[in-house]
């Protein structure tokens, strides 16, 4: 499928630049907006039967700000929504390119009035998005303050932005998922405490039927599948509950906090994530009942190939080193994300197990392991095979949970739990695991960008997170290439997606990772400079990958699939080509072609095609004008299809203009034959003036009109030489241009009047026109 237009201002962005010093380096030119970054940190599985390849980005200009998170898409309407968690809204985006995607506008949810009568207020934060096929759009809203029950707002992805309703579901929904039948909408409502751990709302999921139109439910659709069936010794063993407030009712209720939901292919059943408790909450959909809660379990580092690295000062001097080993300390999942797909007729769960610590008020889950034993915190039981261990360079620094592993007379730790699994696996809906990437993560990692291993999202740094949760794993897709399914998961604090081949469950296999990330450009550390955040974000590249979303080559705009990814430190929304093996061959050559002139007139706005009728198709083609590249483009790579790419060029004065072009991939270049455009017609044409002062008196209107030709963007009428008027004129060339403007009391005599039509080109005068008056 061709790809198609370009935004005009694309050839004038593509020369600005701001010159500005980061980290104490040598000033660098950085774009003016957001884009790809121009060398990719990733590698690839020898004979990869896909290649993920980022193709263009959007940015708010937002720096750790939350300004792009979950992300949805809607094929018809070849549209992709944003959540912008830090303005409470969602983003809509026109991705009919996806190598230029820009803002349509967004949709706003305060104001609402709710089915129940409640209206969502002002500081009520968008959290999650979902669309259905047909373009029935839902967002999870959560309340201010966040403890207040929250909504989900209806609206229509095709539309306007106007919402169709809301309806009221639990405190805090944090995540929103339609079912693949599109019946109902699934929510985790994860009714976090307040921040003073004074107030504990209880987490449920709420199960929303739909209505079969692109409309709002009534609030009688709304069922709640809550947790007090778990409480009073219910809860099965392993699944953590712990500190809560003193003598609140329903402690395991307030305690769970569902984070993410992933539904069945027959739209039956939901799997919850239940992150801090590491376990998962099964839910029946049709009697919106929770059934069952099992304990995902912990990673046992010690074990060769599940190691990690535990510290941060493992090197020299107190300095880090890549050191992934193994320890004797084992990794509570704690997964964010939860998705679900079907292999040999049977479902199977894949979690990105991120790790979280509970922090409420006074209480802090995290400790490191060389302050057991201090503060009050029980120690390691001497017997442990970590005991003695608590170096800086060892294990001393490793942040545990000070909730789990206690001995059962809880006299001390005789085991150590760190969060995260530094990974992710595949587990049946039993919970049983069927693979898991063990240390992939950060041996992958390690190889290609050995300097910035293990860094944070917000500045470019070394082993910052070692002694943490690593790569910190938050979420992932799962889609269908070619018959094969995979899946793509992001990492939220070194940045990139890891792509996994887990067609065969029990035999998912490392196919390439790949980070839209210059860590030359060490984001915070420019900021706190004083540099421009959306200058800096816009060389650094996407920082913190938080929401992905999977599009089939059917309903994506290019015919072939994508992934879009929102990054939420660096407020970006990437979308990524996921094209078949590298290529071999250069492109073919291209051809290029104008429609200036095509409308009688050779102004200074016209479009260059380049188009490619056959052959190895280009990733990246670059236009060059009398030598000098003016616009960079990505593309698709769907060999044997046909390419065509326009670029919409403004501001060209008159005179001749030479135009080639390269086609790229990756076997290397080709170019395009010459070809020039000729500009004649840059300023407005000469507008012609008249009058209607038949009987001579001193009012009159003088009428400019401009028949055909460029058209103007501005005006200026001259009486005797003066200014007596000036406004504003809206270009549609060739389209013709009037201007009326009424004059009184004007004295007896000769009056000369010229008017100049002018543009960013030019301007131009009428003739004089004179006007007599008795």
């Amino acid at each position: 499928m061709p790809v198609r237009g370009i935004h005009p201002s694309v050839a004038r962005v593509a020369a600005a630049a701001l010159g500005l010093t980061l980290c104490g380096a040598a000033a660098l030119t950085l774009p003016a907006q957001a884009s790809v970054v121009d060398d990719p940190v990733g590698v690839s599985a020898d004979g990869a039967a896909i290649d993920l390849r980022p193709l263009g980005s959007y940015s708010t200009g937002l720096f750790d700000e939350s300004g792009a998170e979950i992300v949805a898409y809607h094929g018809a309407s070849q549209r992709l929504f944003s959540v912008n968690a830090h303005a409470g809204e969602v983003t809509v985006l026109d991705v009919a390119d996806p190598a230029i995607p820009h803002k349509l506008f967004a949709l706003e949810t305060t104001g609402l009035v709710a089915d129940d009568g409640s209206s969502v207020p002002a500081g009520a934060v968008a959290n999650s998005v979902a669309v259905r096929a047909d373009g029935l759009g839902v967002v999870a809203v959560e309340s201010d303050p966040k403890t207040d029950a929250g909504w989900l707002v209806f609206f229509d992805a095709a539309g306007d932005g106007s919402a169709l309703g809301a309806v009221r579901v639990g405190a805090q929904p944090d995540m929103v998922t339609v079912t693949p039948d599109g019946a109902r909408a699934v929510v985790a409502d994860e009714g976090e405490p307040d921040d003073d751990y004074a107030v504990d709302p209880e987490g449920d999921v709420a199960v929303v039927d739909l209505p079969d139109a692109v409309a709002a439910p009534a609030q009688d659709a709304v069922r709640i599948a809550g947790f007090h069936a778990f409480e009073d010794g219910a809860l099965p063993d392993g699944v953590r509950v712990f500190a809560g407030i003193d003598g609140i009712d329903h402690p395991v209720s307030r305690n769970l906090e569902p984070e993410y939901v992933a539904v069945s292919g027959d739209s039956g059943v939901a799997y919850v994530a239940l992150q801090e408790a590491n376990a998962v909450a099964v839910v029946d959909l049709d009697d919106a009942a929770v059934t069952e809660i099992w304990p995902l379990g912990a990673k046992d580092f010690s074990i060769e190939g599940q190691g990690i690295d535990p510290s941060d000062e493992d090197g020299p001097d107190g300095e880090g080193a890549i050191d992934i080993r193994t320890v004797p300390v084992q990794g509570l999942y704690m997964p964010d994300g939860i998705n679900a797909y079907t292999a040999g007729g049977q479902t199977y769960l894949v979690t990105a197990n991120e790790g979280d610590a509970r922090e409420w008020g006074d209480y802090e889950e995290p400790v490191r392991i060389k302050d057991l034993g201090e503060d009050g915190v029980a120690p390691i039981c001497a017997d442990s095979p970590a005991a003695g261990r608590t170096d800086d360079a060892d294990l001393g620094r490793l942040e545990v949970t000070r909730a789990s592993g206690l001995r059962a007379d809880g006299a001390c730790y005789s085991e150590l739990y760190a969060f995260g699994g530094r990974s992710f696996s595949i587990w049946t809906t039993d919970g049983e695991q069927v693979f898991d990437s063990g240390d992939d993560f950060e041996q992958i990692t390690a190889q290609v960008a050995p300097e910035n291993f293990n860094s944070d999202h917000g500045e470019s740094s070394f082993e910052s997170r070692s002694d943490a949760k690593g790569p910190e794993p938050e979420n992932m897709a799962i889609g269908q290439v070619d018959g094969r399914t995979y899946a793509f998961v992001g990492l939220e604090r070194v940045g990139g997606v890891m792509v996994y081949d887990v067609t065969d469950p029990a035999g998912a296999q490392f196919v390439q990772y790949l980070n839209n990330r210059d860590f030359s450009v060490s984001a915070e550390d420019a900021i706190d400079d004083g540099a421009s955040p959306a200058q800096v974000l816009a060389a650094a590249g996407d920082l913190g990958p938080e929401g992905l979303a999977f599009i089939s080559g059917e309903d994506s705009p290019t015919g072939e699939p994508m992934l879009a990814v929102g990054n939420e430190v660096s407020g970006s929304t990437t979308l990524y080509a996921i094209d078949g093996p590298a290529a071999t061959e250069v492109p073919a050559r291209g051809v290029l072609s104008d429609d200036n002139a095509h409308d009688g007139v050779r102004g200074g706005a016209y479009t260059v095609s380049v188009d490619l009728w056959w052959g190895q198709n280009a990733t990246s083609v670059r236009l060059l004008e009398d030598g000098e590249v003016v616009a960079t483009r990505n593309l698709v790579d769907a060999t044997p299809s046909a390419q065509h790419v326009e670029f919409d060029l403004t501001g060209r004065t008159d005179g001749r203009y030479t135009y080639t072009c390269e086609l790229v991939n990756a076997a290397g270049a080709s170019g395009c034959g010459a070809h020039t455009v000729r500009v004649t017609d840059a300023a407005p044409a000469m507008p012609r003036l008249s009058h209607d002062n038949h009987d001579k008196d001193g009012s009159y209107t003088v009428s400019a009109d401009l028949w055909w030709g460029t058209n103007a963007t501005s005006w200026s009428l001259l009486e005797d030489g003066v200014e007596v008027a000036a406004g504003d004129l809206t270009a549609a060339t060739p389209s013709a241009q009037h201007v009326e403007v009424s004059l009184t009391g004007r004295a007896a005599g000769a009056h000369t009047y010229r008017i100049v039509f002018a543009n960013d080109l030019g301007s131009t005068s009428s003739k004089a026109l004179v006007v007599r008056v008795k």
